[in-house]
């Protein structure tokens, strides 16, 4: 990774046409119904992104009707740029668990779908593990950090709100000022140091379920999903290692990757993982290119083949999760 953060330059170079339309104005006239859109995006970015607004659009034109709603941890952009870098992990889960909750459209939904960028991915498996009202019926992540990063890369010149991050990164991320202030920190995991991860982790080692005790809310609400897709970019130098965004683990001083499905994680299904695989609902993907080069191409596949629109017979059947307190 030659930069800390450049996970947006193919998202904001994409020219979209299609006018945003509110779903009220779509008539069901198919005994379908297309369900809201939530996005969380990733390290670095914001919802005030002009590639955040395109991806929001290009969703609405393939499946017209969508609702989307882009999470905010902030009222600025440059706010909730900020917050993506610093700020209690399990804390900012919290804040989106109110949001989406009160938010009258995805509230009133049967089921809402979600897509998460880098480490937005993660989170949005944060919500569904810990509070998941609305319920989310589909899961995509592109180059999210399912498994943690095992390395903290160089910022590019002149970000210094990534490089006081990056500094703090490097000088103590054991600590529990970086376990509670530094967001990258908080997914920090190298297979040598786990007797530091496991004692010290606020948020990976928790919504992993690695610690002794587990949680079996998370392994109920996690495989209560329809799909859970997830990507990996085939030439990712950002995000290390690559292969965490399909719950890999890799040997740092060989370089050995050892698949989800060889991992205690899966065989003793901590997360439901292994019983979603069973049904055919875990899928493994790849995409071309580096961190974050999403094509419209390859997010038009996408939303058509996880976000269009479901029966209106099985939207009466999807289970209302209720929020319950605590994690």
């Amino acid at each position: 990774m030659r930069q800390f953060v450049k996970i947006w330059a193919s998202l904001a170079a994409l020219t979209l046409s299609a006018a945003v339309h509110s779903p009220s104005t779509v008539e069901d006239d198919d005994n379908t119904t297309q369900l809201p859109l939530i996005i969380w995006h990733g390290l670095g970015d914001d919802f005030e992104r002009d590639g955040m607004k395109e991806v929001a659009t290009l969703a609405e034109s393939v499946n017209p009707g969508t609702y989307v709603h882009i999470i905010r941890l902030a009222d600025t952009g440059s706010g909730d740029r900020q917050a993506t870098f610093f700020g209690n992990v399990t804390e900012q889960i919290e804040i989106v668990c109110e949001q989406l909750a009160a938010d009258p459209i995805l509230s009133s939904a049967p089921a809402v779908n979600a897509l998460g960028f880098s480490q937005g991915g993660q989170f949005l498996r944060g919500y569904i593990q810990r509070c998941n009202n609305p319920p989310v019926r589909n899961l995509v992540t592109f180059g999210s950090q399912h498994n943690g990063i095992s390395e903290f890369q160089s910022c590019s010149l002149g970000d210094w709100l990534c490089k006081g991050a990056e500094a703090l990164l490097r000088s103590g991320r054991w600590t529990d000022f970086a376990q509670s202030h530094v967001v990258p920190a908080q997914y920090f995991r190298d297979p040598t140091e786990l007797d530091a991860y496991l004692e010290k982790s606020n948020f990976l080692a928790d919504i992993n379920n690695e610690r002794e005790l587990k949680n079996v809310k998370y392994k109920k609400n996690l495989q209560s999903l329809n799909m859970f897709a997830m990507f990996m970019f085939d030439e990712d130098t950002v995000a290390v290692p690559k292969e965490s965004a399909l719950f890999a683990e890799v040997n740092a001083t060989d370089g050995t990757v050892t698949p989800l499905q060889e991992r205690p994680i899966y065989k003793e299904d901590w997360l439901g993982l292994k019983k979603l695989d069973d049904q055919g609902k875990l899928h493994f993907k790849s995409a071309p290119g580096q961190h974050m080069q999403l094509t419209e191409e390859l997010l038009k596949k996408t939303f058509k083949e996880y976000f269009g629109p479901i029966q209106d017979e099985e939207s009466t059947s999807l289970p209302r999760l209720v929020a319950q307190p605590g994690f």
